[in-house]
């Protein structure tokens, strides 16, 4: 099968660079992801674990979750290594986004949304890097995670690349916070994954503690999702494995 096939068969959105390019917000999303038909696999293609679906938001001027699922669009999915190469190919590369745009690839099934009841009692590692260093990285993480390189059984719901300004930010989203042992695999897998050195410090932030933030300060802007208070319940510094 062609790369060309395969890719035309992982895009859900036509209108894929125009909502790039968009600088609204609430561009309509016309794809209902919950009604998706399942996704064909070939008989020359490695099947992933799961089904993973890609998608970009630009984020507007206030965090309600309404709005903010508003801004939300499938761009593509995959089922295979084949199918997510593919979609990969076709893609605007970070360094080309706009600032404060998202790309996210979840586990199909569960929107990168704090709200998710997937992602509800869990929580992110956070890493920011210069944007030289972006690219490569979103696709090592992204290649783990299909890869089932983590370890950490179903406690992977997913990965955000957001770019900011001057450093772009990469996360990993999984379901447990409390899940000491997972969270710190997924810490080490990360470090050996990136290169990490072990005096960096990397942070871990907890979703319910971050929409309690938001809720007390309706004027803080969704642009800093990742910037909640340095509380010990949802920033710890890990200097050391």
């Amino acid at each position: 099968m062609s790369m060309e096939k395969v890719a035309s068969k992982q895009f859900e959105t036509k209108t894929w660079p125009d909502i790039v390019d968009s600088d609204d917000s609430e561009v309509e999303n016309e794809i209902d992801v919950d009604k998706l038909p399942p996704l064909e696999v070939g008989p020359n293609e490695n099947r992933l674990q799961h089904t993973y679906c890609l998608w970009f938001s630009r984020k507007g001027t206030q965090r309600a979750a309404t709005d903010y699922s508003k801004s939300l669009h499938v761009v593509g999915r995959c089922a295979s290594v084949q199918q997510w190469w593919s979609l990969y190919s076709h893609l605007i590369r970070p360094t080309a986004l706009k600032p404060y745009r998202e790309l996210s690839l979840f586990k199909q099934g569960i929107k990168p949304m704090w709200e998710d009841p997937a992602n509800s009692k869990g929580g992110q590692w956070l890493i920011r890097l210069r944007k030289n260093k972006i690219e490569r990285a979103w696709e090592n993480v992204c290649m783990a995670m299909l890869g089932e390189q983590f370890l950490v059984g179903d406690e992977i719901c997913g990965i955000v690349l957001q770019t900011k300004y001057p450093e772009d930010s990469l996360s990993v989203w999984n379901r447990t916070a409390t899940d000491m042992t997972s969270t710190t695999r997924i810490r080490d897998t990360l470090r050996r994954i990136l290169n990490i050195p072990m005096t960096t410090a990397m942070e871990y932030k907890i979703h319910c503690d971050s929409l309690k933030y938001v809720s007390m300060s309706h004027s803080r802007s969704p642009l800093d999702n990742n910037e909640s208070p340095n509380s010990k319940k949802d920033l710890w510094r890990a200097t050391k494995s």
